[in-house]
């Protein structure tokens, strides 16, 4: 009964163990299905099940019918040319990354998004080169078709270094597809779990930096070999350096005026996008002006500059991707799959909550695996999604993926019609667009400070890595920086901060005993929390901490009870013992006993329960014993354990907390454990973690419960004797040291068994 008194509340009930509460309120047996029973309802049909499949497969059956032409047909229009425009231009510049003709950028950005309209639950974002992911295809490209043309794999031998390299990404793209695919049918789509937003900034951040290092040789129209090995960027940057003599000062000029002019106009972009109907289209701007000036100049025969040159117009026609680079690739192509899944999904999450729908993680998987597979298939290369294309697409207007087919329009007719158009254009141009788009990932380093004020964790994850996806490749950082997160888990589990609790303010409130003044802690009864799980690497620790906490160590305890025990039952078998209604008389003169006799008996013996039946006496451990018989005095009765917080146990970390409850029943400690829920008892029955010693009724709803329980049966306990009774039982003994008896005053720790 609760009974609210102002902003108070009294509650009255009885003191619930957990077999007493399951007993009063009528505990329902639920039979927990097995997996037999979820394959079953996997298999089975019925209409709404197939509709609902249906939607879900294709969620354009949804959401096109209640499309509102009237209102949102204008909108997409404007955003679809808008974000088409851009994805052209990123298309070609991220082609750099991958290192083949600009011209394949274009199927990138084209096929996904056809697939996307159909299959995707993301009504904002725009799938497309993402020039991360096209950083990682470019080094498996390096990595297998040097730009020597000897490639690691058996081509033919008419082939030229560019369709190898072609046909190196568009298999590795087309691979990375078949994963995603295979995940998303799977229904495995939270494996995107296992990167945290630190990973992804300190990753996206790193690429960046790739980004603009591969790009410094267009830039300054270098020859640089590429290096795809670890340490790989510091390479990079020695080549170009020992070659900086032989900048080309046209490319580099151009460079740097579009990178200036392309960061101002974002910068005003993004300042007043507020009072901007729609954001200033730079990239296209410079773009068209670049692509002027060049052709009017003769820039190609009067400065020498590198131009994309040939643009073949229409699409060519679909390849078979090489088996031999699934073999080479695997490892490459399950990392694209992941990043490209992780970063679109990142970006539609926050379209998602931003304008309140739902989207599905595995639906996500099967719409990008088949818009890679049918992009690789065509010469494409991987893609994904770009948070300023998005962005572009969300700002302008965009409401639905209607805009995204309107964009994949715009890059049509460019495929097919006005690509020549685009010939005269510098690869330094394209260079500078590329890193005009870096900014907001290399804007991501302000997130050390703030990571490290809110956790320091997290904080050291973004720097690790980081460090690793620089130095290692993105390839080999990826996985180092995965590895690298989950053993930060690891350490958070495995060293928890375990606390001593005390009650405040003499209410049913139980905190850490450092962090209050008014603190009670009922005598010989010890609260122990642990926050954390308690499994095989972290066991040991909780049992370190606990004794730590306690004060002693239950096992040490345990043994020196038995030592003296195999002691006195000798003294008593050899009739050196004897029992008097006065006391106990020793005759000592025969005792010829060590205690290093006793260390070497075997240890499991003294690991043993403490058995007094075959004696006529109870030993009171926390009293003087006779013959100088040491063993440690213990004033705790009660130990409580914290498990509220404990979410799992493993078998490992059962069979070391069941040792450890035993040691402290065996020296008459009772333990209890509260906080648990009942799966985590049901778990415990069903690996048969009780028995005689270690049983059920130990569980208690709450750390009050217990501790009223552990109040009373205290309060019942000494309530069985009155003073005289007690003093009645205590007898004084006699040591006969030459041949007499002398009393001595003070009185033997044991009680008869009259």
């Amino acid at each position: 009964m609760i009974e609210p008194i102002g902003n108070q509340y009294i509650v009255a009930r009885p003191v619930y163990s957990k077999n007493a509460f399951e007993e009063e309120h009528k505990k329902k047996h639920r039979n927990h299905k097995t997996f037999l029973d979820h394959l079953k309802a996997c298999c089975s049909c019925s209409s709404q099940k197939a509709k609902r499949i249906a939607f879900s497969l294709f969620p354009i059956a949804s959401w096109l019918p209640a499309y509102r032409i009237k209102e949102w047909l204008l909108s997409d229009i404007v955003s679809g040319i808008s974000t088409g425009l851009v994805a052209v231009l990123q298309g070609l510049a991220f082609a750099l990354l991958v290192t083949i003709p600009p011209s394949y950028g274009l199927y990138a950005a084209f096929f996904p998004v056809i697939i996307y309209f159909f299959l995707g639950t993301s009504k904002h974002i725009s799938v497309g080169p993402f020039p991360v992911l096209s950083m990682m295809v470019g080094a498996v490209v390096t990595k297998l078709v040097p730009d020597t043309g000897t490639a690691a794999m058996n081509f033919s031998n008419s082939s030229t270094v560019d369709e190898q390299k072609v046909m190196v990404a568009a298999t590795v793209t087309v691979l990375s597809g078949i994963i995603q695919l295979a995940m998303g049918v799977l229904r495995i789509g939270f494996v995107v779990i296992y990167l945290s937003d630190s990973l992804i900034s300190g990753f996206t951040t790193a690429a960046a930096i790739h980004v603009l290092v591969s790009q410094l040789k267009f830039i300054l129209q270098l020859t640089v070999p590429a290096h795809t090995d670890p340490f790989s960027i510091f390479k990079v940057l020695i080549s170009i350096f020992t070659q900086i003599e032989d900048t080309n000062i046209a490319d580099l000029v151009t460079s740097l005026v579009i990178l200036l002019i392309v960061f101002v106009v974002k910068e005003i972009n993004q300042r007043y996008k507020a009072k901007l109907p729609v954001p200033i289209p730079i990239e296209l701007i410079m773009t068209v002006i670049a692509t002027g000036v060049s052709y009017g100049f003769d820039f190609k025969n009067r400065f020498n500059v590198t131009v994309i040159g040939q643009m073949p117009s229409g699409f060519q026609p679909p390849i078979t991707p090489d088996v031999q680079t699934f073999q080479d690739t695997i490892g490459d192509s399950f990392a694209i799959g992941i990043v490209g899944f992780a970063v679109a999904f990142s970006v539609a999450s926050v379209y998602s909550l931003k304008y309140d729908y739902p989207i599905d993680g595995n639906q996500e998987l099967i719409a990008l695996g088949l818009g890679n597979i049918f992009s690789g298939s065509f010469r494409g290369f991987a893609a994904s999604t770009s948070l300023s294309r998005s962005a572009v697409q969300e700002s302008t207007g965009g409401k639905t993926q209607i805009a995204g087919i309107f964009s994949a329009i715009i890059v049509l007719i460019v495929i097919v019609a006005i690509g020549f158009l685009l010939e005269p254009l510098q690869k330094s141009v394209l260079a500078a667009l590329a890193l005009g788009n870096l900014k907001g990932m290399l804007m991501q380093f302000t997130e050390i400070r703030r990571l490290w004020r809110k956790d320091k964790y997290d904080c050291l994850i973004w720097i690790m890595t980081f460090i690793f996806a620089v130095v290692l490749g993105l390839g080999l950082g990826l996985a180092a920086s995965v590895a690298f997160q989950l053993l930060t888990i690891v350490f958070r589990t495995q060293f928890p901060k375990c606390s001593t609790l005390a009650n405040v303010g003499r209410s049913n409130i139980y905190k850490n005993k450092k962090d209050y003044a008014d603190m009670y802690e009922p005598e010989g009864v010890k609260i122990f929390r642990c926050p954390s799980p308690i499994y095989f690497a972290n066991i040991s620790f909780f049992k370190r901490k606990l004794i730590d906490a306690v004060g002693f160590s239950p096992l040490r305890v345990l043994r020196k009870r038995n030592k003296a025990l195999k002691k006195i039952r000798k003294l008593q078998k050899k009739g050196l013992l004897q029992v008097t209604p006065k006391g106990f008389i020793f005759t000592v003169d025969d005792l010829k006993e060590s205690d290093e006799e006793l260390d070497n008996n075997q240890i499991e013996e003294l690991d043993q329960p403490i058995n007094t039946t075959d004696l006529p006496f109870q030993i009171d451990w926390n009293a003087d014993l006779p013959l100088d018989i040491v063993v440690p005095k213990i004033r705790l009765h009660s130990l409580i354990l914290d498990f509220s917080a404990v979410s799992f146990l493993d078998v490992s970390s059962m069979r070391g907390i069941k040792t450890i409850l035993q040691e402290f029943i065996r020296i008459k400690v009772d333990v209890y454990i509260v906080g648990t829920d009942d799966e985590f008892i049901e778990k415990l029955a069903r690996c048969e973690f009780f028995d005689d010693e270690v049983k059920d009724s130990i569980f208690f709803l709450t750390i009050h419960d217990a501790v009223l329980h552990i109040l009373m049966k205290k309060d019942s306990s000494t309530s069985k004797f009155n003073p005289s009774q007690e003093k009645d039982i205590k007898f004084d003994f006699t040591i006969n040291t030459n041949g007499g008896l002398r009393n001595r005053e003070c009185q033997v720790p044991v009680e008869t068994k009259f």
